[in-house]
């Protein structure tokens, strides 16, 4: 496995936010859209920052953003993950969900710090529940390569599936609010009473 792969950090903009029945990249909880706010906290931590985007999303995003489009080759987040694979095959990808609004940089430096890269991820997860969170995760290059095979097999298109079937590092936050997934309006809400001071 490498060890020494590159971190680059990667926001999953590209879907159609149906529950919400908005963009959630779009969503503004820290003063920016919530993709843009996320790209700018990985541009942080990481080697390289990219948003992840749909083919008719290209033209909204400004110059400033470097983007990924999806291919468009497999279903669900791993459409996102496996088209930014194959354009940086040698790249591990810390990779954020736009329906985090209380992820911080603190918490993505935990994750960062706690990274095992013998391991096939390194992913957030509750420890109440402790489940792999596939879109809060570290994937290195061989969860990818494994990644398409698995699609490939058959095996459905869930990525904590893959996870939860692999050889994973679960990392347990500080502080578990930053896994809240703001889904639909009454998240969006509770996510909303936890920004305000």
């Amino acid at each position: 496995m490498i060890s020494n792969a590159k971190l680059y950090g990667l926001v999953l903009s590209g879907g159609k936010s149906t529950r919400m029945g908005k963009d959630k990249g779009l969503i503004t909880y820290h003063n920016l859209p919530q993709r843009e706010h996320l790209y700018h906290l990985l541009s942080e931590v990481c080697n390289q920052t990219f948003l992840s985007i749909r083919k008719d999303q290209e033209s909204e995003i400004s110059n400033s953003f470097k983007t990924i489009l999806d291919q468009d080759e497999f279903c669900g987040p791993y459409n996102g993950l496996l088209s930014a694979h194959k354009e940086y095959p040698e790249a591990a990808w810390l990779v954020l969900a736009c329906d985090l609004p209380l992820m911080d940089k603190k918490a993505l430096e935990e994750l960062i710090a706690a990274r095992n890269s013998d391991k096939i991820a390194s992913a957030f997860a509750d420890a109440e529940d402790p489940l792999p969170e596939p879109l809060c995760a570290i994937w290195e290059p061989e969860a990818l390569k494994q990644s398409v095979e698995y699609l490939k097999a058959g095996n459905g298109s869930c990525p904590r599936k893959f996870l939860i079937n692999s050889d994973v590092n679960l990392v347990f936050p500080k502080q578990k609010e930053v896994l809240l997934n703001a889904n639909s309006r009454a998240e969006y809400e509770e996510a909303l009473l936890k920004i305000a001071p």
